[in-house]
């Protein structure tokens, strides 16, 4: 309760950070109406495998590809007119997707959803770097944690709701739905009022450019830190759980309610996780969380053929998830000059949409190879084992702080 307490208290002390909040609430709601739409459509169009996990992929590839520009764009352009077109072009690359209803169109979908992407990815980065340019330390820390519960509580919920829109009333409603909700928070963005964030000079475009790739160079923790936030998009799961309700639950359950059944039990677990165990999470235990979550995936693995055990098992996949990201997201930005902000978290996106991208590519092959579902989803798991050494490395070999000084317990001069 004191943890949802010191949230509540930085909302109301932060009306920017409020209403930034409230518009990520909207806008990832929506989102998922047309997640589980797009993936209800591509399973009743009889698609192979492959096409279901490139869809997931274009999830993520989009922000691979910008990331090197819109670092650069996002410290020195000013933030609301960015973000403004950003779900500007949201809006206007989710209506066509109604127009999509047979094998034919695919190309369409994927061209749209490309499109979408980018903004929503590049929108995320663009937010992201703007915290710790309004924020200090500790408030960074929380509001990342809010960020990451608004994002797991819209995810259980949008993703039950979109379950049972797309069962009734099917997937066209869906995207429409999608895109009146992102016209609802686009206003309140034009109606919010922003600092000024930007460095009153700056360098040209492509000086800016090369100057980040020194900056990394020169501070090689940073680097790490990168490759070690990438290690959550092994949790990259929507193609494996499309795949898991068209190959053993859908006779037990619509293929639009399993979906959203399976993301939306995850997301129980997502969105208590860090209320329950954020206010204990640091660098010490962030090593012990990290083989929670190994074990956590590979139990699902093992059980993944039972529906029910599925759905149960999938809570406790969630429960580290949503922490891990946000206190590795943290640790970046701790660590990280404000001169470099946009650039550097632009390069961490990119790493960890990669990563994504790659995960989701990897299981499609996988499956058409011919290797099982659980044996994929112990993979995945398996991969935490190597993140948690990779940490207890990256500690003995750099100095790493913690990123707040919470209750007085832990002293600023305090190095590990």
């Amino acid at each position: 309760l004191s943890l949802i307490n010191r949230y509540i208290s930085l909302l109301r002390d932060e009306p920017l950070l409020r209403r930034l909040s409230l518009i990520q609430l909207i806008a990832y709601f929506a989102a998922w109406f047309s997640n589980v739409a797009i993936y209800t459509l591509l399973i009743k169009l009889d698609v192979s495998a492959s096409i279901i996990a490139m869809t997931a992929a274009l999830h993520f590839l989009p922000g691979v590809l910008q990331a090197p520009f819109s670092g650069v764009l996002i410290d020195k352009i000013a933030p609301k007119r960015l973000m403004g077109l950003l779900m500007l072009l949201e809006i206007i690359a989710t209506l066509p997707l109604m127009l999509v209803d047979n094998v034919d169109l695919l190309w369409l979908l994927f061209i749209l959803f490309f499109i979408r992407m980018g903004a929503s990815s590049f929108y995320f980065t663009l937010e992201m770097s703007l915290l710790p340019r309004i924020l200090d330390d500790e408030k960074l820390k929380l509001a990342n944690e809010i960020h990451s519960v608004i994002w797991s509580f819209s995810y259980t919920f949008g993703m039950a709701v979109s379950g049972f829109v797309v069962y009734i009333v099917g997937v066209k409603i869906a995207f429409f739905l999608d895109a009146l909700l992102f016209t609802v928070a686009f206003f309140l963005l034009m109606t919010l009022l922003f600092p000024e964030t930007r460095p009153k000079e700056s360098s040209g475009f492509f000086r800016m450019f090369k100057e980040s790739f020194t900056y990394l160079k020169n501070e090689p923790h940073i680097k790490h830190l990168i490759f070690l936030h990438a290690f959550v998009g092994f949790t990259a799961f929507d193609a494996l759980v499309a795949l898991m309700v068209e190959r053993y639950y859908a006779q037990a359950v619509a293929v639009a309610l399993g979906i959203g059944l399976l993301h939306s039990l995850r997301a129980v677990g997502l969105v208590f996780g860090p209320i329950l165990i954020g206010k204990w999470v640091n660098n010490r235990s962030l090593v012990y969380l990290l083989f929670y979550q190994a074990a956590s995936i590979i139990i699902w693995a093992l059980v993944v053929e039972d529906f029910y055990l599925s759905l149960l098992a999938s809570v406790f996949v969630g429960f580290s998830t949503t922490t891990l990201w946000s206190y590795t997201y943290t640790l970046l930005q701790h660590h990280t000059n404000k001169s470099y902000y946009g650039r550097v978290v632009a390069y961490n996106d990119m790493m960890f949409l990669l990563t994504v991208a790659l995960v989701s590519l990897g299981i499609g092959f996988l499956v058409e190879v011919g290797v099982s579902l659980p044996a994929i989803t112990m993979l995945l798991g398996s991969s935490f084992v190597a993140a948690a050494l990779y940490f207890i490395w990256i500690k003995r070999h750099y100095n790493i702080r913690e990123t707040a000084f919470e209750d007085d317990k832990i002293s600023p001069e305090l190095e590990l």
